[in-house]
């Protein structure tokens, strides 16, 4: 199965998205937008940059543990990772958003 986009509005009125991989776990997830269009230009730029390994920032979180931001060619966060418990998981964090996002869908739930 295939990742896809899930594109979603919260309670707070703002757009944001996560990228989910095939077996439905959530990889990537994106800041909050005012506008719709907004989000949907922020998932158009995970799709160009997700293929590019410069484009990743390896970080620690403040709890010790392994992620990662997808940064966009102005050197923008355009999607944050989840924690991992080791940095190979993360590394294959990573390789999971390459295999995905070029070709994910988009679900809108707005």
């Amino acid at each position: 199965m295939a990742g896809k986009f899930v594109l979603s509005k919260g309670a707070t009125g703002k757009f944001h998205f996560v990228l989910k991989a095939g077996n439905g776990e959530t990889i990537l997830m994106s800041e909050h937008y005012e506008a719709k269009a907004s989000a949907e230009n922020g998932i158009a730029s995970v799709k160009e940059n997700a293929p590019k390994d410069e484009r990743y920032e390896r970080k620690t979180a403040k709890n010790g543990s392994p992620m990662f931001n997808l940064k966009a060619a102005n050197g923008q966060v355009i999607g944050t990772s989840e924690t991992y418990s080791s940095e190979s998981a993360r590394e294959n964090g990573i390789a999971s958003v390459k295999a995905n996002a070029p070709a994910a869908s988009i679900e809108d739930k707005t």
